[in-house]
């Protein structure tokens, strides 16, 4: 790089080494070659409007043009578009063009945006790099766009497929219409997300010429479950698998067939592959979310010519909420493709992320009422220590314990220790805490399971391994069993963990599994049927996440399989709350830096290789002081010697220093060259604190990380043998009932302050006589206002308030418009209990029919039956009937408004009139 060069220059240098790197050679106008190879870009070729950066020529014919501009105009590449048009479609010297030339670049060298203006509505968009020659002449041979072929889907069958699933992919396949690239599929646990993908990919490769789909998952589990799905998955329309129709390759190595179809990867191999590096397949089993500690500032992705930009066209990111930030959304920046996520506990950052574009919405609420998945109850244990910690007096024996050998010894305590609850399990073991609990859960199951002969298929959520294997062990003693009846099945048990995961979901034994990490999301056991909470999680996604290995249906054949003496089918599962985890404050999910059990060992290697975020320095330095508590002056000394002559307790000091929000302001003031009490930019102020780290760091090395580990390990748990726990309570959860009457209060009393502006609960408060009048309209306005003014008064929310307070036993509500209905009546005291109105619709509708055919010779028709039944379902979805209805469906198709006029004649309009008053009484 000379020192005369401009900012423009300098972006065409970039862009030179862009077009080279995608297969591009580059000519001057005076050299040009069109044989040269597949592609060439020749600078500054003539047109009749003036010389164009960039003139694209594919087999010897022009096809783009590329207008290039210096990097500062990166923010305002959109406002030359036009002039990118205008070389598009003038004439070419030496080229007799007849057509506009299709593709159209603009690119400072380091943003570039693309535009095909052989889409139905152009719309440039930002990509990585240039595309590669052979992929534009492949465009131009397909003779249409990828965008254009989106317009035509045949119409969805939706034979094997559920409703919401119907929903997902009309609503998906219309965003592809409307040339979205990012949407978000939100489906329950247990609703088939991935299958439908599977559906939505395979219209995709038949019906548009889709060339290769990426399913992205970010554990090797999920992988595996999405490969074994495509290979049972058979489309509607064709007797053959998936599999027999299409290419499909699960990446196990850097290898990636150029004839597959459909890929399926973890987004830690695609990285990988991306960055040209051998991945150590173990990184695949935990989530991203879930890591080590990486640096902040990861190392970015660069062009790959083997999986450039344009390979996959489209691309499903399974468990989404967790995969689509830091150093993974660089693997989706990357490629030109649609983006469809997959996920059923979306947060603020997921929809920013797709852009609010949510071609689906189905709640766990939804698909409990439609019986796709099952609800839960909650029941508590609560006892002494577990909410208040405990007292070891000095001068006692007590037992101390090495956390991984499990060794064991005795000695004098020397001061009292107080211990709290947080430090149980962790610093200190209170063997009767845990056994206290496992007691309770023992002697109180079969009352939560009345008739069962055996303990329903149970999973418990512990905080560590070492507090796993506590639990086990209570676990086999308190129900007299042996080791097949409890096992652990995490990441790091002795045992293969997916063969313990198969017994656990397909056989008899285990009845009880304890984990830590690796069943808390995205792993599907049907026959579950209780949670026991033994660890306490802050994040509200999470926790959804975690509850939701219960929600999954099961008939009756498949749950006597594994729990012969179920006399129903799977009808809900129950949350056992050991530990206060469905009262304690939850925070929006954001993911997490480290796991929860994550080691000093890892904090220390992640921070001496440059990751500089306030959590993971935190986090260290915490672990470093609590451990420099325990130490010995011979250990101090041997960590000063490795640590270059600093103290551990100065190492502590700086680390926690350099995070320091007044002190990392101050040296970023000093490194701007601000007075003391300026304000940084916040560009200064990461500088600042990343400079702190790094010279706090500068302590840190292999050998002393190695040493500090070791110590740690030898480092020992107290065991707590001398407070017994006492059990303070079992039941279901009293909090719970508190806060159901809290909300139904709150409705009751929003819903009083509005009849008097709105005419339907004028109606249903002041004037019953007229409730037949009420439309849908009018009551799709009040669940409007309480949407926008009370969105915690959701109507299935404040519903499940209600069941517990009125112990509701019956049926769901239909959809948040019947569940309105309902809590209205009671609210309004129509309904003395809450009452299902779909329930209360048919029975009233069972006593009109009655009451019409008692001592009537003229019986209503077995064809007019089925248009009352009609008539009957509709009123119970809509609450009103009019007679423009009845060209709507399912009328309709019955014929509609003449029809019914013909069955019924004259007598039309008072069935109706009859049949509106009636069945909302």
């Amino acid at each position: 790089m000379t020192l005369n060069q401009n900012p423009e220059q300098l972006a065409r240098d970039n862009i030179d080494k862009l077009l080279l790197q995608a297969g591009w050679i580059i000519q001057n106008k005076k050299q040009i070659n069109l044989h040269s190879g597949p592609g060439q870009a020749v600078r500054e070729y003539q047109t009749d409007t003036g010389p164009a950066d960039y003139i694209l020529f594919v087999g010897g014919k022009a096809v783009g043009v590329i207008e290039a501009k210096a990097e500062q105009h990166g923010h305002k590449l959109t406002s030359v578009e036009e002039q990118t048009a205008e070389y598009a479609t003038a004439k070419l010297k030496w080229v007799n063009n007849s057509e506009p030339l299709p593709f159209l670049y603009e690119s400072t060298g380091v943003i570039t945006r693309f535009t095909d203006t052989r889409d139905p509505k152009p719309r440039s968009r930002e990509v990585f790099s240039f595309h590669h020659p052979e992929t534009l002449q492949e465009w131009l041979e397909q003779g249409s766009s990828l965008r254009s072929r989106l317009q035509s889907f045949p119409k969805l069958d939706p034979t094997g497929l559920r409703a919401c699933q119907e929903i997902a992919i009309n609503n998906l396949e219309d965003s592809f219409k409307h040339n979205r690239p990012r949407a978000l599929i939100q489906m329950a646990t247990g609703s088939g997300k991935t299958y439908t993908a599977i559906t939505a990919m395979y219209r995709l490769l038949k019906f548009t010429d889709a060339k290769r789909i990426l399913f992205l998952v970010d554990t090797r589990n999920l992988g595996e479950q999405a490969e074994q799905e495509l290979m049972s998955y058979s489309p509607a329309d064709d007797n053959r698998k998936f599999t027999e129709l299409y290419s499909v390759q699960r990446l196990q190595s850097s290898y990636v067939a150029k004839d597959s179809q459909v890929c399926i990867s973890t987004i830690q191999r695609l990285y990988s592959i991306l960055k040209g590096e051998e991945l150590d397949s173990s990184l695949e089993d935990v989530n991203p979310a879930e890591l080590l500690t990486k640096p902040k500032q990861p190392m970015p992705v660069v062009y790959n010519a083997k999986v450039p930009l344009e390979f996959f066209d489209f691309i499903f990111i399974d468990e989404c909420h967790r995969s689509i930030y830091n150093l993974w959304q660089q693997v989706l920046d990357y490629f030109d493709a649609f983006l469809i996520g997959l996920t059923a506990t979306p947060d603020n950052r997921t929809y920013g992320f797709f852009k609010k574009n949510v071609v689906s919405e189905y709640t766990h609420e939804k698909a409990v009422a439609d019986g796709v998945n099952v609800g839960n109850e909650t029941y508590v244990i609560e006892t002494q220590i577990t909410q208040a910690g405990g007292n070891i007096p000095a001068k006692l024996q007590i037992q101390k314990r090495e956390k991984l050998t499990r060794k064991k010894r005795w000695e004098q305590q020397d001061q009292d220790e107080i211990y709290t609850s947080k430090e149980l399990d962790n610093s200190v073991v209170n063997p009767d805490q845990i056994r206290t609990v496992i007691r309770a859960y023992q002697q109180n199951w079969p009352g939560m399971f009345p008739g069962r002969k055996e303990v329903p298929k149970t999973l418990i959520f512990a905080k560590t391994d070492s507090h796993a294997d506590d639990i086990i062990q209570t676990v086999r003693e308190e129900f007299d069993e042996g080791n097949a009846f409890c096992k652990k099945v995490t990441y790091k048990a002795d045992e293969d963990p997916k063969s313990t995961l198969a017994d656990f979901r397909n056989a008899y034994y285990p009845r009880i599994a304890v984990t830590v990490d690796m069943i808390a999301t995205g792993t599907d056991v049907k026959p579950l049927e209780c949670l026991l909470f033994m660890r306490d999680v802050r994040s509200r996604n999470y926790f959804e996440q975690m509850k939701g290995r219960g929600t999954r249906t099961l008939d009756l054949d498949g749950l006597k399989k594994v729990t012969p003496s179920a006399v129903s089918a799977k009808t809900h599962y129950v949350i056992v709350d050991a530990v206060g985890v469905t009262t304690s404050l939850k925070t929006a999910s954001q993911p997490l830096i480290t796991k929860p059990t994550v080691s000093l060992k890892d904090l220390a290697m992640g921070v001496m290789m440059g990751a500089n975020d306030t959590d993971t320095i935190g986090s260290l330095a915490a672990r470093l002081a609590r451990l420099n508590q325990q130490l010995n002056s011979a250990e101090q000394q041997k960590i000063q010697n490795l640590a270059n002559g600093v103290s551990l307790t100065q190492l502590i000091n700086n680390l926690f220093n350099a995070i320091d929000a007044d002190n990392v302001n101050q040296t970023a003031c000093r490194l701007a060259g601000l007075a003391a009490d300026a304000e940084p930019s916040e560009q200064h102020y990461q500088q600042a604190q990343a400079q702190l780290v790094k010279d706090a760091a500068k302590a840190l090395n292999g050998e002393l990380i190695n040493l500090l580990d070791s110590i740690r390990r030898d480092k020992e748990q107290t065991i707590d043998h001398l407070n017994l726990d006492q059990l303070k309570f079992t039941g279901w959860s009293a909090d719970a009932q508190a806060n159901a009457q809290n909300l139904a209060q709150e409705f009751a009393d929003t819903l009083a302050s509005y009849k008097d502006q709105i005419e339907a609960l004028s109606i249903f408060y002041d004037q019953p006589q007229r409730r037949r009048d009420i439309t849908y309209a009018m009551l799709q306005q009040v669940l409007d206002i309480l949407k926008t003014d009370k969105p915690k008064l959701a109507p299935l929310h404040v519903w499940h308030a209600y069941s517990q307070l009125d112990n509701y036993q019956g049926k769901q509500p239909l959809s948040e418009l019947t569940a309105l209905i309902g809590l209205i009546r009671r609210v309004c005291g129509i309904d003395s209990r809450l009452t299902d109105y779909d329930s209360s619709v048919r029975r009233n509708f069972q006593t009109w029919i009655m009451r019409h055919h008692a001592g009537n010779p003229d019986k209503f028709t077995e064809e007019q039956m089925a248009w009352l039944q009609m008539i009957r379902d509709h009123i119970a979805t809509s609450y009103h009937i009019e007679r423009d209805d009845l060209e709507l469906a399912p009328f309709d198709g019955q014929g509609g408004l003449g029809k019914m006029y013909q069955l019924f004649g004259t007598e039309m309009d008072t069935v109706l009139d009859e049949l509106n008053e009636a069945l909302v009484a």
